[in-house]
């Protein structure tokens, strides 16, 4: 194969530059989770019918440049979730909301993960460790599973659900009807919750199309005894008619943003003191 830098007159330079561009990217990420230098922004997840305090939070992983900004994440996820890097992600996003959880003993938190993984060593060796030091954590952990990741290793997600329930973790499918999930999957994969993907939830108090789909989806919800989530609610109209519907709880800026400094944590002059 011709390298494009040979010839750049004869080549369009788009995905030349893009490509440079994508590899600096990965290059930062991979500094950045080689020196730890990551964090969790926290946002609610509120009970659709009282809004004040959350049922739990999500913890939302957060990489940092070596000047402290941080990496948006849609600048590498997806180049990021085949490899080995994306692995350590899980481990650092894991170890960081395990920490919290044992700081905070009344605190339920979700915490994202790769279906790949599952079986992966360090990932396992983190869950254990956190497990071992505080037997109440696993009632009040959370791993959100996406469903595109789910549906790629469906008999492999089955078993580490299993195993992992009977120590007193929830799963939650997220991301629910972006447009993998075939019902067969979704009866044999025991999800504690369904997050219903924010693209249906955006005005849905005004589009006919969404409400439609989303009471289906809250249907199919309810049939298989899973606590349904919607995402992505920016508005008091809707988050008033998801309620309606029977939506069990809200999630979105309406609610709050992620933040690295949530509710339950004062603030440095409060320590302070």
């Amino acid at each position: 194969m011709k390298d494009v830098s040979e010839d750049p007159g004869t080549t369009d330079p788009v995905p030349f530059v893009s490509g440079q561009r994508d590899d600096a990217v990965l290059a930062m990420v991979e500094r950045a989770v080689a020196d730890h230098n990551v964090m969790l922004a926290f946002q609610p997840v509120v009970p659709a019918g009282r809004h004040d305090r959350p049922a739990f939070y999500e913890g939302l992983i957060r990489i940092l440049d070596a000047r402290g900004r941080i990496i948006p994440a849609k600048d590498f996820i997806l180049q990021v979730e085949c490899l080995e890097l994306g692995r350590r992600i899980d481990c650092l996003s894991l170890e960081c909301g395990l920490r919290v959880l044992r700081e905070n003993p009344r605190l339920r938190l979700a915490i994202n993960m790769s279906a790949r993984s599952i079986d992966h060593p360090g990932w396992l060796a983190v869950l254990e460790d956190g497990l071992r030091d505080d037997p109440t954590i696993g009632e009040r952990l959370i791993l959100e599973i996406t469903e595109s990741s789910a549906i790629q290793m469906p008999d492999a997600v089955q078993a580490f659900m299993t195993r992992l329930q009977a120590r007193g973790i929830s799963f939650a499918i997220d991301d629910f009807g972006s447009g993998y999930t075939s019902m067969r999957y979704l009866k044999d994969l025991r999800f504690d919750i369904l997050k219903i993907d924010g693209q249906f939830i955006r005005g849905i108090a005004r589009s006919a199309d969404n409400q439609a789909l989303v009471k289906a989806i809250v249907s199919i919800g309810r049939h298989f005894d899973m606590v349904t989530i919607a995402e992505f609610v920016e508005t008091a109209e809707d988050a008033k008619y998801l309620g309606q519907i029977g939506v069990d709880c809200l999630q979105g800026y309406y609610f709050g943003a992620p933040t690295i400094r949530p509710r339950w944590e004062p603030c440095r002059e409060e320590r302070a003191g």
